[in-house]
């Protein structure tokens, strides 16, 4: 049993080795040829360019649904201050003058609350823990392949990372991930 336990303990490499038949998430999955190495890798390269397309994706909802909860139209109720009112009694608004092609306009600037947190809803919440999910998911399998300590297996997946960032990253206004 001892002796086992060396040997599995020797085999294990902890450093960075140039292999091509480094078993990538299951012992069938190992490259037995050059091709089969290179499609492996190319593969890798391509799950870390979704990783980045997933937060994308999900920074491009989050933008559309609170653009959808500005937009949203409010019912005035009997008996309340309507948003006129409320905006002329508003300590943080002020007034100005609006000048546009010489015409001038007297205005209130209100701010918006910088801090606000929308109401749970389930058509935006669900597909966002779902992306977040799957984005999980995708991440670790790619620190899996890391993991291996295989070069190429490291390199493509960094090479995915900077593809995916070439072509989401300026769709990512502050967003953050990996």
């Amino acid at each position: 049993m001892e002796s086992s336990m060396d040997m599995s303990v020797q085999s294990m490499t902890m450093a960075f080795f140039t292999g091509t038949d480094t078993p990538l998430y299951s012992e069938s999955w190992t490259p037995k040829t050059a091709g089969q190495y290179a499609g492996t890798c190319i593969f890798l390269i391509f799950l870390a360019i979704t990783l980045r397309a997933i937060f994308t994706a999900k920074f491009l909802l989050d933008a559309k649904a609170l653009e959808s909860a500005l937009k949203r139209k409010y019912v005035v109720v009997a008996g309340q201050k309507s948003m006129e009112e409320q905006a002329l009694s508003d300590a943080s608004s002020m007034t100005g003058i609006l000048t546009t092609n010489g015409i001038q306009e007297n205005v209130r600037i209100i701010q918006a609350p910088v801090s606000h947190t929308q109401p749970w809803r389930f058509s935006v919440d669900l597909p966002r823990a779902l992306l977040m999910t799957v984005a999980a998911g995708v991440g670790y399998l790619l620190m899996l392949a890391v993991m291996t300590f295989n070069v190429g297996y490291f390199l493509s997946v960094l090479a995915g990372a900077f593809v995916g960032e070439l072509a989401f990253g300026r769709f990512n206004h502050g967003a953050m991930g990996m």
